[in-house]
């Protein structure tokens, strides 16, 4: 109990609110007061998901995952989704942006300035893009030994998700984006792209050569059969993932 207010009663009085742009200023410094000083945040992008998937889908699913994160770790906000990442492999497609990586690095450094600022003492870093995992575990590294007084954690191990998500815009992906956003979904559009495996050797041919050194449509593996359902179980199964590695952290 902080304040005289348990921690359920104050949830309750905040509406269960978790997003701190859902919040007004008050609202957020009484929440960091009465001990929700535990923030967490997703790093998406602004690139290409094959012929069927809009630009915003790993913004949209990382938004979702830090939602469903900071809900079911409890006693924890939601720091806005970062929503242009390092994206350079996929400027060959038409509409994709991407920042360098040490504007990433900058841009992440400032979110995390500012949130100590405000009186978080843990920080949670999920990027969805796999182009952001690098960046994000430099900013972390960096700042555990600026603020050893803090805890700044996430999960950075892009490989380590393959049993969950192996896939750009294929089946896993597009079914995440479904659960959410269905009718954005160019269902028509379906169609296979690189069908091998997604190993480190292909991901440093990504990194290195761009997409279409694997794939001419931006896919990396196959949506058809994709689900709403499907990508309702993905979400449980991540986010549990997630729930598991960070709390093995803190």
């Amino acid at each position: 109990m902080v304040n005289n207010i348990s921690k359920d009663v104050f949830m309750h009085k905040i509406d269960n609110k978790v997003k701190l742009t859902d919040m007004a200023w008050p609202e957020i410094k009484e929440a960091i007061e009465n001990g929700f000083d535990r923030v967490v945040f997703s790093l998406g992008s602004t690139e290409q998901h094959g012929p069927h998937l809009p630009l915003k889908t790993d913004t949209l699913i990382g938004e979702e995952v830090a939602y469903r994160f900071a809900k079911k770790l409890g006693n924890t906000l939601q720091a806005p989704t970062i929503n242009v990442g390092y994206s350079k492999h996929h400027l060959a497609f038409s509409g994709s942006l991407s920042l360098s990586q040490e504007t990433l690095k900058a841009v992440i450094c400032d979110y995390l300035d500012c949130l100590i600022k405000h009186g978080f003492k843990t920080i949670i870093l999920l990027p969805y893009h796999g182009g952001n995992y690098a960046s994000a575990q430099e900013c972390i590294e960096l700042y555990a030994k600026k603020h050893p007084d803090l805890k700044i954690v996430g999960y950075t191990n892009l490989l380590g998700i393959e049993h969950i998500i192996n896939d750009h815009a294929g089946h896993d992906e597009t079914s995440l984006f479904m659960a959410l956003s269905e009718a954005e979904v160019r269902a028509d559009k379906f169609e296979p792209g690189y069908l091998g495996k997604i190993n480190e050797e292909a991901i440093n041919t990504i990194f290195e050569k761009g997409m279409p050194a694997l794939t001419n449509n931006g896919v990396l593996g196959d949506p058809t059969g994709a689900s709403v359902q499907k990508g309702n179980e993905i979400f449980d199964i991540y986010v549990d993932f997630l729930i598991e590695k960070i709390e093995a952290q803190l």
